[in-house]
């Protein structure tokens, strides 16, 4: 069994997808560890705010077994392959991290480059695995978050339960 995190992102219709990934992603690996939700504007196109948040889930799916079971996901809640890479979504889950695993595994680069490059993917993840190190940096995901320079990428906690 290994530990693996997972971004959910959703500009479309943003509390009905959380919602649903949520349950999708219960319903295949049990108790799941969920940070809070986050708005954040779009990053590299004009478009609606995004909903934002990591989930952690234990699994014994190989990398290829637990992407192939995202991207279902995904399609059941209507995301389109043939849009443009920066654009609206509908639902977005990412493979994060993968236990410590780093290097392309299925095809999958792990870990993302996003859970440092960007807010809306650290800060929930240090939220929740602060404590967790990173496989190619060796700090904590804390650390890496107290020391992200890029700010300028605004995002705030939503209060989600008054969302639902």
């Amino acid at each position: 069994m290994v530990r693996a995190y997972i971004s959910v992102g959703s500009n479309t219709d943003r509390e009905c997808n959380v919602v649903g990934a949520l349950d999708a992603l219960s319903e295949v690996y049990g108790e799941l560890v969920v940070s809070s939700v986050f708005e954040s504007e779009s990053v590299g196109f004009e478009g609606d705010p995004f909903y934002n948040l990591v989930v952690g889930v234990d699994t014994v799916q190989t990398v290829a077994e637990l992407s192939d079971t995202l991207r279902s996901i995904e399609d059941r809640f209507g995301r389109k392959r043939d849009t443009p890479r920066f654009s609206g979504r509908t639902l977005d889950l990412d493979l994060l991290t993968y236990a410590d695993v780093a290097g392309v595994v299925a095809g999958v680069t792990l870990p993302r480059g996003e859970t440092t490059e960007h807010a809306y993917v650290l800060r929930p993840l240090a939220e929740i695995a602060g404590e967790e190190i990173h496989p190619i940096s060796q700090r904590s995901y804390a650390d890496l978050w107290r020391e992200f320079d890029n700010r300028e990428q605004r995002l705030w906690p939503v209060d989600f339960s008054n969302s639902q």
